[in-house]
């Protein structure tokens, strides 16, 4: 099935050729997500190696990023217009040959530049998957399973990064970490033209340079003006740079508005419900993605653990966020999206408050049951948010609607990261309480924040750095449960929120019974 059914015609269902497609599209989903933890880890040998200076180390960290948001809806237009699965294929190639010059670079410039490389090659990948997903899977049932087959790969990344990495870094350079990448590309390269579909839009009209540069002004600015307040605080530059960003971005629109080949069909928002669903995703991805970044500083930070371990902890979550994925599309044949995305999200917010238990003196065990459950609770609103953002614009659109998608979700988790980790950032300072008799550069990193505390303790004896510790993380239990209790309000209101914009949408169940035919013997039945 690679054809779009006519319109008024049954949609029709994948078939296995379909489902061994969506196994060679969960490879560049998981890739994705892999790549940036497996770079904070490798980033100390590599800087010892490579000898790199304070300035190049946040290049090599976040060009790759940058280069990934900036270029997301330029990617997918771009799919559309030459092909989605020829864009596809061309990313793999090139993030396959980045990934060969990242691990052998002899130099930070070397490095930067491939990773700038491997940033504009994944940008292909996630509008391109989820595209060519939307046109494989025209079942709405089907669609949903493939969605959260998908979601999972990608959040598992997440967790499977420091772990893989960290097992990689313990027996072999630095280097090693970035071919990861390279044999699950050549398999896309080789399985791909057998499995994947082909679509491209014949009307969509020549790209516009214009519109591609101020795409990317306005998201490189705004991602990087908000990680950089993340980083330093409130400070005038990185206001700026969010200011001009949201300029571009409005330019940006108005132009899109006159072209009559736009890179982005505003027209899009003016549906109810892929306005609505991508709001949600964004909300969503702002608090829970957060959430996240605090789990691990807090288990690192606060309970100690190194990254590889860490990463271990963060398991069981993930295993809750995939029971997640397959639940939802499953109960999404017979409720209304509407009621289980809200209601995944007020689970979420059980699980914050779960987390709020967690100190110093208590187990991992209690934070990361909290976190299960806020990954239990998300599923709902990745894979069938998804399926609305992707089942409500018409075929030739998808990979806009896609790249869409994904640059929601970077500038959500980007700015959740921000505003919540500034907030976090002032009640640590204002509950530190330091005891007399510490040397003033130890005071004063320790006032910066709780890696700054950690770090400075390790110059000092054993009672002294207890005696520094142990405010410095009473304080820093302090700012997650502020960041908890705050994330966890502003989920309930998301939830209103979707409830009252989707609940017009019917079970996906419903959608597709009066349209889908009987199922051929060479079709595997849906599992959503």
């Amino acid at each position: 099935m690679s054809d779009t059914a006519p319109p008024g015609e049954p949609a029709l269902r994948a078939g296995r050729r379909e489902w061994t497609g969506l196994a060679v599209l969960a490879m560049p989903a998981l890739l994705v997500s892999i790549d940036v933890f497996v770079m904070l880890l490798a980033l100390p040998s590599l800087s010892d190696s490579l000898h790199a200076s304070g300035v190049q180390q946040l290049w090599i960290t976040d060009i790759y990023p940058f280069m990934l948001a900036g270029l997301l809806v330029t990617m997918g237009s771009l799919g559309d217009r030459i092909g989605r699965r020829r864009l596809l294929l061309i990313g793999a190639a090139a993030f396959g040959l980045a990934s060969v010059a990242s691990a052998y670079a002899v130099n930070p410039t070397m490095l930067i530049v491939a990773r700038a490389l491997l940033g504009v090659a994944g940008a292909t990948l996630a509008p391109g998957t989820l595209s060519l997903i939307t046109t494989m899977f025209q079942d709405p049932k089907q669609r949903g399973a493939a969605f959260g087959i998908w979601g999972a790969c990608f959040s598992a990344g997440a967790v499977i990064g420091p772990i893989i990495g960290g097992t990689m870094l313990a027996h072999f350079w630095w280097g090693s970490a970035f071919l990861l990448g390279v044999p699950p590309m050549v398999l896309l390269l080789v399985l791909g033209p057998v499995f994947l579909p082909e679509f491209r839009n014949p009307d969509a009209g020549r790209l516009d340079l214009i519109s591609v540069l101020e795409s990317m002004a306005a998201v490189l600015l705004a991602v990087w003006g908000l990680k950089e307040i993340a980083r330093d605080g409130w400070q005038a530059l990185p206001i700026a740079a969010v200011l001009v960003g949201i300029g571009f971005g409005i330019l940006f629109a108005h132009r899109q508005r006159r072209l009559p080949a736009p890179l982005l069909d505003l027209s899009l928002f003016g549906h109810r419900t892929f306005s609505a669903a991508l709001v949600s995703l964004f909300l969503g991805t702002m608090l829970t993605g957060a959430v996240m970044f605090f789990v691990t500083q807090t288990l690192q930070l606060m309970y100690g653990r190194d990254p590889l371990h860490a990463g271990l902890w963060m398991l069981p979550a993930i295993i809750a966020n995939t029971i997640g994925f397959t639940l939802s599309p499953k109960l999404g044949q017979r409720y209304r999206p509407a009621y289980l995305i809200g209601g995944g999200l007020l689970l979420a917010t059980v699980g914050m408050l779960v987390m709020t238990m967690a100190d110093p003196g208590s187990s991992p065990a209690v934070l990361i049951t909290g976190f299960a459950i806020v990954f239990l609770g998300s599923g709902p609103m990745v894979t069938l948010g998804m399926g609305l953002v992707m089942g409500s614009v018409p075929m030739e659109k998808a990979g806009s609607a896609a790249a869409m998608n994904e640059t929601s979700g970077q500038l959500g988790f980007a700015l959740g990261i921000a505003a919540l980790g500034s907030i976090g950032a002032a009640v640590y300072r204002g509950s530190l309480t330091l005891p007399d008799g510490l040397p003033v550069d130890t005071v004063r990193a320790a006032k910066d924040s709780m890696a700054g505390a950690q770090e400075a303790a390790g110059s000092l004896s054993g009672q002294l750095a207890d005696a520094l510790l142990t405010p410095a993380r009473a304080a820093f239990a302090d700012e997650l449960h502020t960041v908890l209790s705050i994330s966890g309000v502003l989920l309930v209101a998301t939830a209103a929120l979707v409830i009252a914009l989707l609940r017009h949408m019917p079970p996906t169940g419903q959608q597709a019974a009066d349209s889908a035919p009987e199922p051929s013997e060479e079709s595997v039945p849906a599992t959503g």
